[in-house]
């Protein structure tokens, strides 16, 4: 039950005839605008989490490394 064809010929008359047709290049082209801007923040928030778990991983290896060289300093 997906959408029909006359579904979309009714939506895209109702936008004609709110915005009119002097007016819908340019709110499409703010909602263009919009999509991409959340591609890009949603780009940068999965850079941004890479970076936080690379440098977890490299704080968890300090970590073990500082607990190894206790271990050793209390066998001596």
């Amino acid at each position: 039950m997906g959408i029909g064809v006359w579904q979309v010929v009714l939506v895209l008359v109702v936008v004609l005839i709110i915005f009119g047709a002097g007016k819908l290049p340019k709110v499409m082209g703010d909602v263009a605008k919009g999509i991409k801007n959340f591609k890009s923040g949603m780009a940068e928030e999965v850079s941004d989490g890479t970076n936080k778990n690379s440098s977890s991983d490299s704080s968890s290896a300090q970590v073990s490394e500082s607990v190894e060289n206790k271990d050793s300093s209390l066998k001596n």
